[in-house]
Formats: structure tokens, C-alpha cells, sequence
């Protein structure tokens, strides 16, 4: 999937010798790591470009299978489901086959229509089905569009 992502306009400081940056979902500064970069720089492309409701978008949510406790990067809810799931990886991160077991697992748990794998410089996506996954080459609309 092609992502042509905004010309950045970040608000970022140095917080107790650490860069951080302004995370305007979770409302307050997170560590800027490599993989922070790439969540932060979706994000604006999911708003500004794709439309996506911030309102209805989850930063780091915590799921639990069994015992074992798991934060996705990026729920995004529709009609008060989980609808998609997006995994950021660090800029030269290869997206494999761990990560997309990674993703897999959190959709056994949240079921979602729509997995996401990026890191930053390429994205894949997958529409979810009962018959397994298809690849997409574009976002899904958020909205429905009525004629």
C-alpha cells in the first residue's frame, strides 16, 4: 500500500535529557524512538490524508490472552468494535513473518476486519474474512458513503 504520509509538524522537546514528542491522541509526550517516529508520522497520514476519526483511535492498547497482557500500536473502532489493527515497526524493520504473527495473534483476541504492518516505508494490509485475509492495495473508507 502506498502511503504518502504530511510534511511533518511535530511538536517535539527534551524532557529530562530524553527527546520526547507531543502524542496528540494520548495527549502527552512519549519517548521519540524510531518506532514512535513511524506510529506518530501514521497517525497524521490516518487524519489528515485517510480521514480517520482521532477521536475513535487507541495508542498502545492492552489486550489480555489468558494470562499474557499484549499493547497493539493502533486500534482504530468502528460502531464501538475494533475495526482495525495497525502494528508500527521501526524505520529498516523487516516486516516477516514475526511480525505478522505478532498482528495475527492480536486479532485473536480483538477480531478485526483490517490488519495493518508498516514501517514507515513500506505498509501491507489484509481485509479479514471468515475465509482468512486478502490483500488490499488502499485504506478502507472510514465513512460510508451514501448516494
Amino acid at each position: 500500500m502506498a502511503v504518502s504520509y504530511p510534511s511533518p509538524d511535530f511538536e517535539i522537546r527534551v524532557i529530562k535529557d530524553k527527546q520526547m514528542i507531543w502524542d496528540g491522541i494520548r495527549k502527552k509526550y512519549v519517548k521519540l524512538t524510531p518506532e514512535e517516529w513511524v506510529r506518530q508520522n501514521f497517525l497524521q497520514y490516518l487524519i489528515q490524508h485517510a480521514h480517520y476519526p482521532p477521536t475513535l483511535m487507541a495508542i498502545e492498547k492492552e489486550i489480555r490472552s489468558g494470562e499474557l497482557k499484549r499493547r497493539c500500536d493502533i486500534v482504530i473502532y468502528k460502531e464501538s468494535h475494533p475495526w482495525m489493527i495497525i502494528e508500527c515497526k521501526e524505520p529498516g524493520t523487516s516486516i516477516n513473518e514475526n511480525a505478522l504473527r505478532q498482528i495475527l495473534g492480536y486479532n485473536m483476541t480483538l477480531q478485526v476486519d483490517y490488519l495493518v504492518l508498516t514501517n514507515g516505508d513500506y505498509t501491507y494490509g489484509m481485509k479479514c474474512d471468515v475465509h482468512g485475509g486478502q490483500f488490499i492495495t488502499s485504506f478502507p473508507d472510514y465513512y460510508i458513503k451514501n448516494n
